[in-house]
């Protein structure tokens, strides 16, 4: 089976090394010439919006799939009318901005953060009238890894935004305070289908995911299955095939649910080595009509992203049970690079190996202790 994948970064990377083992054969369409599946797959290099260069993309394909949600909805219908898509276009176009994402969560009755619309900058007086101070403003499109969000605090930030914000439409969300953020990484097939990876605790740093904890401590039954139950409504009401990941702040006992993403997740990252079948095997699963594999976390596991910057090879090699993947990606500040997974028997031998990791992860960086988001 050929199998189409929109980008060619890392997550694609990734999906590529799980369906290899499984016969699957893949091509990958990105507009960066440098984009890391080159070295592993025939890629079309050309802007998503290119219809020739779609057209060469999905000749002869079985399936076409993306691994970021800010592919162009356009480009997605537009193949659906050729080859099958999954995840559907409608999901795709939900996650992509964030007003319709929080209406989605409201209709469906999952708890989320109370927000407001702010069409243009001049209408944040009303929004933030809405929701109160502290704010966290978010462009409603295009927006990740801490991009296109402002912190409000006092009435000062607010008439500095006015002035401030970008000119497009925007989003207002009340600032809560959290115990905690935790996602869970679902996935349904097309039958119906569903598997549930247990729920993950996730660190930030200016916004971006700096170390998950797999499977989170201390999480309860009915936490775990107030996530599972989500994630359900989610995917059944997109109609979904594919992995979903949904991130939640934990609010006294509760969950409330921050955003998703319609992809395998950097969260999910732990389950290569850490669980039974890695979330992009179990993409690839559910897109290709093969049964869902368990989902089961083997032991525990610690995902620590490198940012900016990689560490020797060998020291993390060194470490009992470190996994190191390198994206083959140029450093520069703020961009994902790799990542390493430490595995360990329990969450105790794990805290324990953590502490054994050579000085590179004993910064600030890579403390257990988050950022407010």
């Amino acid at each position: 089976m050929s199998i189409g994948i929109l980008g060619g970064g890392q997550l694609g990377y990734m999906l590529a090394l799980a369906g290899y083992p499984l016969g699957l054969r893949f091509r990958f369409l990105d507009p960066s010439p440098e984009a890391p599946v080159g070295r592993i797959a025939p890629r079309v290099t050309g802007d998503f919006t290119d219809r020739a260069a779609l057209e060469k993309f999905a000749h002869g394909l079985d399936v076409v799939t993306y691994e970021f949600e800010n592919v162009p909805v356009d480009a997605v219908q537009h193949l659906a009318k050729k080859v099958s898509v999954f995840p559907p276009p409608g999901a795709l176009e939900t996650a992509q901005d964030r007003l319709k994402e929080k209406q989605l969560f409201l209709k469906l009755g999952i708890g989320t953060t109370e927000f407001a619309s702010v069409p243009v900058a001049y209408d944040i007086d009303a929004a933030i009238k809405k929701v109160g101070l502290p704010a966290v403003v978010k462009t409603r499109r295009m927006g990740y890894d801490g991009k296109g969000q402002w912190v409000l605090r006092t009435a000062e930030d607010v008439k500095t935004a006015k002035d401030g914000l970008p000119k497009q439409p925007c989003i207002a969300e009340k600032f809560v305070s959290f115990t905690r953020e935790l996602s869970v990484i679902a996935v349904r097939g097309k039958a119906g289908e569903t598997a549930f990876y247990p729920l993950v605790e996730n660190h930030h740093r200016n916004g971006i995911l700096r170390l998950s904890l797999a499977p989170a401590p201390t999480v309860s039954a009915e936490i775990q299955k107030a996530a599972e139950d989500a994630a359900r409504k989610v995917l059944e009401s997109l109609d979904y095939v594919g992995v979903l990941a949904i991130e939640f702040f934990e609010c006294e006992g509760k969950l409330l649910a921050n955003e998703m993403a319609p992809r395998v997740h950097n969260s999910g990252h732990w389950t290569i080595e850490g669980a039974v079948t890695s979330q992009f095997e179990n993409h690839l699963r559910a897109i290709c009509s093969l049964p869902l594999g368990a989902t089961t976390a083997m032991g525990a596991s610690a995902m620590i992203n490198l940012i900016g910057e990689v560490p020797e090879a060998a020291e993390v090699l060194a470490v009992p049970s470190a996994h190191l993947h390198l994206y083959g990606k140029e450093p520069r500040p703020g961009r994902k690079l790799g990542h390493v997974t430490l595995q360990a028997p329990s969450f105790d031998h794990l805290t324990a190996r953590f502490r054994g990791l050579p000085a590179f992860f004993q910064r600030p960086d890579f403390c257990l202790q988050g950022e407010r988001r």
